[in-house]
């Protein structure tokens, strides 16, 4: 059995949008998800090798859907999402919110920042 999250090897992401947030100080875009008027922003920790440099920003294509059409999805969003402020929505790391859900976890990388128990 598989620990760890594995891609699929054709994802073709229907759900969650590309949200470009100018005020936020942790990223300046996230996959947001939206419902009426309250959204939930997800943000993944990507790591450039030659400059040894992370950042935050949206996550990974193949991983909308997987979250979006998880079981619990809905009841976590009614949870955590809420109104824009100042050009921003709640926000959750790909970790927070597969950790919630109960999905296997992406590999934990040795460059991470953890947010853990913090909101961001």
């Amino acid at each position: 059995m598989r620990y760890h999250y594995e891609k699929p090897d054709i994802s073709v992401p229907m759900y969650g949008e590309t949200y470009y947030c100018e005020h936020h100080p942790v990223y300046f875009v996230c996959t947001l998800y939206k419902m009426g008027d309250v959204g939930l922003a997800v943000i993944q920790q990507k790591y450039r090798i030659d400059t040894k440099s992370t950042w935050w920003t949206r996550i990974d294509p193949e991983l909308r859907n997987e979250l979006y059409l998880h079981p619990g999805f809905l009841e976590y969003f009614k949870k955590m999402a809420g109104p824009c402020k100042n050009g921003c929505y709640p926000t959750v790391t790909i970790r927070q919110i597969m950790w919630a859900l109960k999905m296997k976890p992406l590999k934990r990388e040795p460059w991470e920042t953890c947010f853990d128990h913090c909101p961001i």
